[in-house]
């Protein structure tokens, strides 16, 4: 069965084979960033303190991101390749070592979390009449880090390995649940803010059991602990693979920290208005990611077979769709900003209006986000670890940062509305030289097999 699937990986249609793939992982995409948007909705409902403290503690949920897509992407594209030069028995070893890794991470996390819960909410940007409500939040969603960071790991192994139907399933039904759940706690058991962080818990149980039964199905590397490895050798490897990951999460989540706090100067309204916009562009980006990770496979598989022309074409192929579609909803959108972000804080024309203006800068440089998406997912799933750190260090980290410490000086308000749009420019500009050189030699294949593989 693993040889069919390599057959698959590396002689199918690249264009098809991508989009087969990208299916499912777009499905789970755009199903998780909705169930965000949900809880970002019927949190929207209670006042706009409890929206703003969701936001706040979105900072922290990217930092369990950050280390579920360290281990998942590190470990995963080994993977990929290993699998892509026929090396199983390696695979099998990563895919355990990743999964338990990322657990440990976890439960320090919620560990440390708790114990430093007051001081860590007042860090993060809460403000006097949001902190109670960010402390309710966050310190539920806490609980649920292991079980995050884990499921992180196995959704991505399953899409490294061509599975992604699987990972769809896991992640699907457990978002679908917190959209049920949400309104339910929230309203019907009168529970507030602390209901949509219990569904929001519960979901992330549900999808880390399901996730687990579905990784025994098909071909899916079992997940063992008698091929859990300490050794150097494997966690090198997550290094070179993941380190990129946890760089563009991390820089995410001290990204919202400044945007938080900059926002935070001009009142709760403010900080809830960046809070939607964030959560509405992840939504509209979760397709490129979704479709870059159905790319990342073919990608991972056909380099470690020495098949880059093919590489080269499922590049192209998934850029020239992604700027298509982007550019059709950075249009829709900005001719309706105001209406969408009513949608959630419709009681509060200043959150709309904040809000609207920070939208229609986001979408102006929307479809550039295309290449520097494909291009970091390719960089990071062909072994190319200083450029892909590059790369996904830029938009959040050495361009956003000292932005939102610069532009709210000289423009106020407007410069944090607009202080994304011009770090994506910025990355956009970047991305070029780092990327055509790593193009420009895989213009030509080089096949090759098991025992010599160079990966």
């Amino acid at each position: 069965m693993a040889t069919d699937k390599y057959i698959q990986m590396t002689t199918a249609s690249v264009p098809k084979l991508i989009g087969e793939l990208a299916v499912p992982t777009i499905i789970s995409m755009l199903v998780t960033s909705f169930y965000v948007m949900a809880d970002t909705y019927f949190v929207g409902k209670i006042n706009t303190q409890s929206t703003a403290a969701v936001g706040i503690s979105f900072s922290v949920m990217a930092i369990v991101q950050a280390f579920g897509f360290f281990f998942g992407h590190g470990s995963g594209n080994y993977i990929s390749r290993k699998l892509g030069a026929q090396d199983y028995a390696n695979a099998e070893k990563m895919a355990s070592t990743g999964f338990f890794y990322a657990f440990f991470m976890g439960v320090l996390i919620a560990i440390f979390g708790h114990l430093f819960l007051t001081p860590i909410c007042t860090v993060l940007g809460s403000t006097p009449t949001i902190l109670p409500y960010t402390e309710t939040y966050l310190g539920i969603i806490l609980l649920g880090a292991p079980f995050m960071a884990s499921s992180l790991v196995l959704n991505n192994q399953m899409r490294f390995q061509g599975n992604a139907v699987y990972a769809m399933v896991g992640i699907s039904i457990g978002a679908l649940l917190n959209i049920g759940l949400a309104p339910l706690l929230i309203f019907i058991f009168e529970m507030g803010i602390a209901g949509a962080a219990w569904s929001t818990f519960i979901s992330q149980v549900c999808s880390f059991t399901i996730l687990l039964i579905m990784d025994h199905k098909g071909t899916n590397i079992r997940i063992r602990f008698r091929n859990f490895s300490w050794g150097p050798a494997l966690l090198k490897e997550i290094v070179f693979g993941g380190s990129p990951s946890l760089c563009r999460q991390g820089l995410a989540s001290t990204a919202t920290i400044f945007l938080n706090i900059a926002a935070g100067k001009y009142g709760d309204a403010a900080i809830a208005g960046m809070s939607i916009v964030s959560r509405i562009c992840m939504f509209i980006n979760s397709f490129i990611i979704g479709f870059g990770q159905g790319f990342q496979p073919v990608c991972g598989f056909n380099f470690g077979a020495g098949l880059y022309t093919r590489v080269r074409k499922g590049f192209w192929f998934c850029v020239k769709t992604g700027v298509v579609f982007l550019s059709l909803c950075s249009v829709v959108g900005y001719i309706y900003a105001p209406e969408i972000v009513s949608w959630f804080r419709k009681g509060d024309p200043l959150v709309i209006e904040i809000g609207a203006q920070a939208l229609r800068w986001q979408l102006i440089t929307l479809p550039l986000g295309t290449w520097v998406i494909l291009c970091n997912m390719m960089l990071q799933t062909i072994r190319q670890p200083a450029r892909a750190i590059v790369l996904s260090s830029a938009r959040q980290g050495l361009f956003f940062i000292p932005f939102i410490l610069l532009l709210p000086t000289i423009f106020g308000l407007q410069g944090v509305e607009m202080c994304q749009a011009v770090s994506d420019l910025c990355s956009f500009i970047i991305a070029i030289p780092l990327t055509v050189g790593v193009l420009k030699k895989m213009r030509t294949d080089h096949p090759v097999h098991a025992h010599n593989a160079k990966i």
